[in-house]
């Protein structure tokens, strides 16, 4: 399920979310994803948003799949970057052994806690055997929405790599920290890379 008001924040927002999290080139978080990556690795971009991380894999010799259920941020990727971008929901996840790789960067946190099982389950079935899932997620207790309206289901570290495991990833890496996001706030996250087991 898709929340509303999420999508309509995201779709009114879109120009100040790319302001806010533009970049020149891939931080060492992507850097170290794509050093994970076979040459021209087919990675699905989950939430792409206005298309700067998919950008960026195609520059580094990546065939991206940017997906996003935000109508504006599909534009820009679009129009900035001549991304094929498309529109669909994590319910439009599909496909088996599609994907080398999956970014969902702080993405699935604005799914529905109940829906996250069959959400990751689906994404183990599309990515290929020894390929890597990047997973990033709010930490904490509970649902929330922030100042901006946007609905957040917070995860501890545990049960998202739970998650991972149950949807037949090894987890191989987990960093934790504290950022500050467009709402202002800052919120203790983690990130966390797993490989589908063969």
């Amino acid at each position: 399920m898709t929340d509303a008001k999420t999508i309509a924040t995201y779709n009114s927002k879109a120009a100040d979310y790319a302001a806010t999290f533009a970049s020149d080139g891939p931080d060492k978080t992507l850097l170290a994803f794509l050093d994970l990556m076979p040459k021209g690795a087919r990675i699905l971009d989950l939430g792409c948003g206005p298309g700067t991380a998919s950008a960026h894999m195609r520059n580094a010799g990546m065939d991206p799949d940017p997906m996003d259920a935000s109508e504006g941020m599909i534009a820009l990727a679009r129009e900035r970057y001549d991304l094929p971008a498309r529109l669909g929901t994590f319910d439009d996840i599909s496909g088996t052994s599609v994907y080398d790789g999956v970014w969902a960067n702080f993405s699935l946190l604005h799914a529905a806690r109940a829906d996250l099982p069959r959400y990751f389950l689906a994404l183990g079935t599309a990515t290929k055997p020894n390929g890597t899932i990047h997973v990033g997620m709010k930490t904490g207790e509970g649902v929330m929405r922030d100042s901006l309206d946007r609905l957040y289901t917070y995860v501890s570290v545990p049960e998202l790599q739970g998650l991972l495991e149950d949807a037949g990833f090894t987890v191989n890496y987990i960093k934790e920290g504290a950022e500050r996001g467009m709402a202002g706030t800052i919120d203790p996250f983690v990130i966390m890379r797993g490989r589908k087991n063969a």
